[in-house]
């Protein structure tokens, strides 16, 4: 149900937040969210995804500027789809809630991108707790990329577009790039290009779904770009190798690869994710790791279902499949 909020009849950003008890993100995110919107009208929205802790209290005693909408917890896709039907703004920022905006503000980065016709997707800044910069600015899975990445590429001083997914020359996240797709922890997207593409593919559970999104919208003819003018503090556990989500997260890229990728090249990219999680797990190391790795490598072999359960057998988004890679 939608708690009873003001709302205009001509919303110039909508901002979805998806909570899956993550209400004691909530503060610092919504607060930040507020204080840094600038000269722009808000529509926030926060999607309580079969929540058992305070999401909904805590929205609706502290930030009355806020609705929340509830539905059941079929992902994060499915969220982000409930609330999508129920907004009407040009622009549409899909923001975890583990996340506080730092610095910059919402109404100047709107003006930036609604400036050029052909931006559908935006990403922005990202640092973790400890202050790193986060890398955000992606690119597209190859078969290529996934061989060089189960192999360690990314610690090699390199930093060829060939050998990974993830953009890690930093210097680069101070100017505005265009990228194939940016982490769905921060994606400020237009609301034509949505209607283009397609909304959230459902069957993606958890992870993924940006990729598969960013593909869309870019098949569709828009741009996707990193712009920095907005830096997001995300509280992202870079070192963690909790079993249940580092799975999901494999099984997802399987998704991926099944959704997007012709035989051939989906084999040989299979083949890959097998031989990096089999590794990780073989290896000596942290032991939280190589059972993470295990747990994964049994997801994606199909000794084990996945942790979030089995997904539709049908996309509930308009879409064809195409070859990426």
């Amino acid at each position: 149900m939608l708690n009873e909020a003001v709302r205009s009849t001509a919303k110039r950003l909508a901002v979805i937040i998806v909570s899956a008890n993550s209400g004691h993100w909530l503060r610092p995110c919504l607060r930040t969210v507020f204080e840094h919107a600038g000269d722009i009208e808000l529509d926030v929205v926060v999607v309580d995804s079969g929540c058992t802790d305070d999401t909904v209290a805590l929205v609706q005693r502290e930030f009355p500027r806020a609705r929340t909408l509830s539905c059941i917890n079929r992902g994060f896709a499915h969220a982000n789809n409930q609330a999508l039907r129920g907004v009407d703004s040009e622009w549409i920022l899909f923001l975890n809630p583990d996340t506080e905006i730092l610095d910059g503000s919402l109404a100047d980065l709107v003006a930036r991108a609604d400036a050029r016709i052909d931006i559908g997707l935006v990403g922005v800044r990202q640092v973790t707790q400890e202050g790193q910069l986060f890398p955000t600015i992606r690119r597209f899975p190859s078969v290529a990329r996934a061989w060089f990445e189960a192999l360690g590429s990314e610690r090699l001083p390199i930093r060829a577009p060939w050998l990974g997914e993830r953009e890690l020359d930093l210097d680069r996240y101070n100017d505005e790039v265009e990228c194939d797709w940016t982490s769905g922890s921060f994606m400020l997207a237009r609301r034509d290009a949505l209607l283009g593409a397609g909304f959230f593919d459902e069957r993606f559970f958890l992870y993924a779904e940006e990729t598969d999104l960013c593909l869309r919208i870019k098949r569709a003819g828009w741009r996707v770009l990193h712009m920095p003018y907005l830096t997001v503090l995300h509280h992202v556990r870079t070192n963690s190798w909790e079993p249940r989500l580092h799975a999901q997260a494999v099984f997802a890229r399987r998704q991926y690869l099944e959704k997007h990728f012709p035989p051939m090249r989906r084999g040989a990219a299979l083949g890959a994710l097998i031989v990096a999680q089999g590794i990780r797990a073989l290896l000596p190391g942290v032991a939280e790791r190589r059972a993470s790795s295990l747990a994964a490598l049994k997801t994606l072999i199909g000794l084990e279902p996945p942790p979030f359960g089995r997904p539709p057998p049908v996309a509930l988004v308009r879409d064809e499949s195409v070859d990426s890679g």
